[in-house]
């Protein structure tokens, strides 16, 4: 047969074949980067964190608003010394493969999330467990920690001091269970598609790096009749702009991260597609307060009061940052709305003017001695325009500004590391919605993150009371009073406060913007 003979023989056959029926269509859902790793114990990415969250669930999850809800526990019981936590696990809970879930598996979980050799990198979020760090350090054996199975559909967990947040760390993607006998078959290949095996409302199908992940309903979890979602696939984004062009073609949902400077001409593409909302985090100005003049709390104040915070997040970051006048955004659980700042209802003429008055007190400012100091910061557009923009609002108090930038990496270490400063850039993303992951930052002591070695005893003092109470109205008041303290001294300067940024396309149904930035696959549906 002829070569255009055999074409229109199966072009014939393929006209007669009848037509496949298509799939409903997937989700295909922008998530940043590829992971390192599907292993949820030795996760350290927002990227991860999005996929790991549909894979498996911890004792508690998020609910389609953010909020924490049962996940494989029905429930739970706390004593009233707040030391000891009892988890319920559901009788249906259940595996990809249709095992039980098992109180032994969440036991085996923790122990091998603080086992040393696992190099878990937020070992930290189990911490409050007794002996938790002792066993991470590898001075004592993993079956020291504070956890316990009594029967098989109960778990039972005894904390080093109450831990008011303890509920939101048992959501953590890094605290879940995993499959043990995948574990001890595959080894660390149990997180390759067609081993692993997950508890969670998806279970992974394929795995194609730089292209996508694909997930599909978990047909054993116990609500799969009421996941409207049937298959979901991870888009790595790393290039936003990349992003943005392939969610105008419709290839991608939804984006979790958009680029700063495009936000004001997406909003006014997409409209209400374009969706901010406050975020679990801060910017600020960490001061080195044993260096003089920075020692002085006039001198602090005074910058602080200089910044024009509305400017910073409307025209350097375009509306993706919020000013900040408080360490601790508002909306955190346990917590009283935060306090403001002394001369947060001042205008800025006010500000300046009060500035100036406390630099001549201390000896400074205009008519007296300039003030220099030094600005570190990590390098990108946003923040080197934004301490171009401060030290510009300072001048008109005499104070000289020089720089210094370094990549992010040099930068961190190089405060962890205990490097001499002046002033330098600080973010923070916190890890639970509770005031203590803002505030515990400065204590003395903390020097992986108190850079500055603030030390007051009076706020330490403080921060013990907290976590010694279990009333959680008196915790509330106790943080409160502690926030005040930092506000008056001021080690950090508050600037601006996160905001999530998304994109959301017209199929996608049930999204809701929260502060904890999540939003797991199982409570969405497509249009």
């Amino acid at each position: 047969m002829r070569r255009r003979d055999v074409l229109a023989a199966l072009s014939a056959a393929a006209l007669a074949a009848p037509a496949r029926a298509a799939g409903p269509a997937p989700y295909r859902r922008g998530n940043g980067a590829d992971p390192e790793t599907l292993d949820p114990h030795r996760t350290s990415t927002v990227a991860e964190a999005t996929i790991l969250l549909d894979l498996y669930e911890g004792l508690s999850t998020y609910g389609p608003d953010g909020a924490l809800v049962p996940g494989a526990a029905s429930g739970w019981t706390t004593s009233a010394d707040g030391l000891t936590w009892t988890f319920a696990l559901r009788p249906d809970g259940r595996w990809s493969n249709g095992d039980p879930v098992v109180a032994d598996d969440v036991v085996h979980g923790f122990r091998r999330m603080l086992d040393p050799g696992t190099g878990a990198k937020y070992a930290s979020v189990l911490a409050p467990i007794r002996h938790a760090e002792a066993v991470n350090r590898g001075a004592m054996p993993v079956e020291a920690v504070g956890v316990a199975a009594p029967d098989p559909l109960t778990v039972v967990i005894r904390l080093e001091q109450p831990t008011p947040y303890f509920v939101e760390l048992m959501a953590h993607q890094a605290s879940t269970p995993v499959h043990r006998p995948s574990l001890a078959r595959f080894g660390d290949g149990f997180t390759r598609p067609g081993n692993l095996v997950s508890n969670g409302a998806y279970v992974l199908k394929d795995f194609s790096p730089n292209d996508r992940i694909t997930a599909i309903r978990n047909p054993h979890h116990r609500d799969a009749a009421r996941i409207a979602i049937g298959q979901v696939e991870y888009v790595p984004t790393p290039d936003l702009a990349a992003a943005v062009r392939r969610f105008a073609a419709g290839e991608i949902d939804s984006l979790d991260d958009l680029p700063a400077d495009q936000v004001r001409a997406l909003k006014a593409r997409f409209g209400a597609g374009v969706i901010l909302n406050p975020a679990l985090g801060v910017l600020a100005l960490m001061v080195n307060v044993r260096k003089r003049p920075l020692d002085d709390a006039r001198v602090r104040r005074a910058l602080s009061l200089a910044l024009d915070r509305e400017f910073l997040a409307e025209a350097v970051w375009g509306e993706t940052m919020l000013p900040a006048y408080s360490l601790t955004p508002a909306g955190l659980d346990n917590a009283l709305p935060p306090p403001a700042m002394p001369g947060r209802d001042l205008s800025p003429l006010e500000r300046e003017d009060a500035a100036v008055a406390l630099l001549r007190e201390a000896g400074y400012g205009p008519g007296g001695r300039p003030l220099s100091v030094e600005l570190r910061y990590n390098i990108t557009d946003n923040n080197r325009n934004t301490m171009v923009a401060i030290a510009d609002m300072w001048r008109p108090l005499n104070v000289t500004t020089a720089f210094a930038a370094t990549d992010a990496k040099t930068h961190y270490a190089y405060l962890r590391d205990g490097g001499p400063f002046d002033i330098a850039r600080m973010s923070w993303l916190a890890d639970y919605a509770d005031p203590q992951n803002f505030l515990f930052l400065v204590e003395s002591g903390n020097d992986g993150f108190n850079s500055g070695r603030y030390a007051n005893p009076a706020y330490d003092s403080l921060m013990r009371d907290a976590a010694r109470e279990t009333d959680l109205a008196a915790r509330a008041r106790i943080l409160y009073r502690a926030e005040e303290l930092f506000l008056a001294d001021l080690p950090w300067i508050p600037l601006l406060h996160y905001r999530h940024k998304h994109l959301i396309g017209p199929r996608l149904r049930g999204f809701t913007p929260n502060l904890r930035g999540v939003s797991p696959t199982r409570w969405l549906s497509l249009a």
